[in-house]
């Protein structure tokens, strides 16, 4: 599956991350190989194969609760690029721009 140029931007934009013209198409050449082999794989006959979810054979493996140090909320937000009233702020996730 050959992705656009208009979807790279698109997910690009979603995915919050600045490409460069040459950054778009190298990242259209490798996300259209990323889908391709997942195209693949979606074509391998599983019927019998019997579905797995845990490869180890562990169960509830819990640790006990523990208290520890915590980062204080001045040291949390202090590499936030905007900030208001002790939170983080972002951008609207529901929103279209």
């Amino acid at each position: 599956m050959k992705l656009t140029k208009d979807q790279v931007k698109k997910v690009a934009k979603l995915a919050n991350l600045p490409l460069s013209e040459a950054e778009e198409e190298e990242s259209a050449e490798q996300l259209s190989k990323i889908l391709d082999y997942i195209d693949q794989l979606e074509k391998v006959d599983t019927r019998g194969v019997e579905p797995t979810y845990n490869v180890t054979g562990n169960e509830n493996v819990m640790r006990e609760d523990e208290i520890g140090e915590s980062l204080s909320a001045e040291d949390a937000l202090k590499n936030a690029s905007k900030t208001k009233d002790g939170f983080f702020v972002t951008k609207g996730v529901f929103e279209s721009e």
